[in-house]
């Protein structure tokens, strides 16, 4: 591919956070819910950086025909889903505190969470679902997963979402830069996994960017 370079300064984030997932285990494992076929950050909705979107549709390829089938079956769904959502957040378009609060309860399953709640790409996973499970900064607040078990105050270290963010947005910047958008800064705007699946590259930029 020839965005590779990007795609490998990407994979070096994605080798951090499991870094930081990693030590924040060896040092407060009793506190992380995380567990085979727990499925609670499946749910979560959140779009994807268009650099992202590019390493996640390249895995995705590879995949069998049969289970490539499987998951664009699901797409339908969570798009339906995304749709419902988007109704819901434009009756409060002048309260983003209502709005973060209706994101937050959403549950909308992740097309790659197959019948037996395993991801299909659980090694090329986004960071957000990676760092899920542990304290993390988001929108300048510490958030963490409803079912882990770690004690209010209590010092944690925090994984700085907020800083992968702005990593990704530059990572992105450049990839649509070299791809020919029109507006590089329009690398703010995120994508859905649905579409970073059904999408070709050149239709994610058209689409998104153009």
């Amino acid at each position: 591919m020839k965005f590779t370079p990007l795609l490998r300064n990407y994979e070096l984030m994605v080798d951090q956070a499991d870094r930081a997932f990693q030590k924040m285990k060896e040092e407060h494992g009793a506190s992380i819910a995380c567990e085979l076929h727990c499925s609670e950050c499946c749910h979560a909705v959140f779009g994807l950086f268009l650099i992202e979107a590019a390493s996640l549709k390249q895995h995705f390829d590879q995949l069998d025909t049969q289970r490539k089938k499987e998951v664009l079956l699901r797409c339908n769904e969570t798009e339906r889903g995304l749709k419902r959502l988007e109704k819901k957040l434009e009756l409060h378009a002048e309260d983003q505190e209502m709005q973060d609060s209706i994101l937050a309860r959403e549950r909308i399953r992740c097309p790659l969470l197959d019948d037996d709640r395993e991801c299909v790409l659980y090694d090329h996973r986004p960071i957000t679902c990676r760092v899920y499970g542990i304290p993390t900064k988001i929108q300048g607040r510490a958030r963490v997963c409803g079912k882990a078990k770690f004690e209010e105050g209590v010092s944690y270290p925090i994984f700085d979402l907020d800083g992968v963010y702005r990593n990704l947005y530059v990572l992105s910047r450049e990839l649509l830069n070299e791809a020919g958008g029109k507006d590089p800064e329009k690398a703010a705007f995120l994508i859905s996994l649905p579409r970073a699946i059904t999408a070709t590259f050149d239709e994610m930029i058209q689409e998104t960017f153009g």
